[in-house]
């Protein structure tokens, strides 16, 4: 199964070998940016132009959290492997860490000068490494929301 985002609002999940679509999700009022699984399957995220990230079920086939919080498009997210953290990067130029269980926003990262492309959390670990605009990579420690 492969998942993807795209131009048209929508996120696929699609089988192979014969490439169709198994399941989509529409709710997102512009271009998705980023999509992933959450590590047990059977949720993902997703991360678009209309600034928030929501949660979707894969049993219900529906949203079932927006998290908002970002001033600008939302350029990706990444799912932390305990499966309870999502992390988001914004052209606002701050990166987000959203606590799932309590539907909050746990931690903003500033520091970056311009948007933040991407963020990707280190493994089994609360490190995760951001990308900028700015032509800086960065890696956070976000137990104490600093640069390592």
């Amino acid at each position: 199964i492969v998942l993807t985002g795209g131009d048209d609002r929508l996120w696929k999940t699609w089988g192979f070998p014969d490439g169709n679509i198994l399941l989509k999700g529409e709710g997102h009022t512009d271009w998705l940016s980023g999509c992933c699984f959450r590590p047990s399957g059977t949720q993902l995220v997703t991360s678009s132009g209309d600034t928030t990230v929501r949660i979707w079920d894969l049993s219900r086939r529906g949203c079932i959290l927006t998290l908002r919080g970002h001033s600008r498009a939302v350029r990706g997210c990444s799912w932390h492997s305990c499966g309870d953290f999502v992390a988001s990067a914004s052209k606002d130029g701050t990166s987000k860490i959203w606590d799932v269980n309590s539907e909050r926003c746990r931690y903003t990262l500033r520091g970056h000068e311009e948007s933040v492309n991407s963020i990707e959390f280190l493994p089994f670990s609360s490190t995760v490494l951001t990308s900028s605009a700015d032509r800086t990579l960065s890696l956070w420690d976000v137990r104490t929301v600093s640069r390592l």
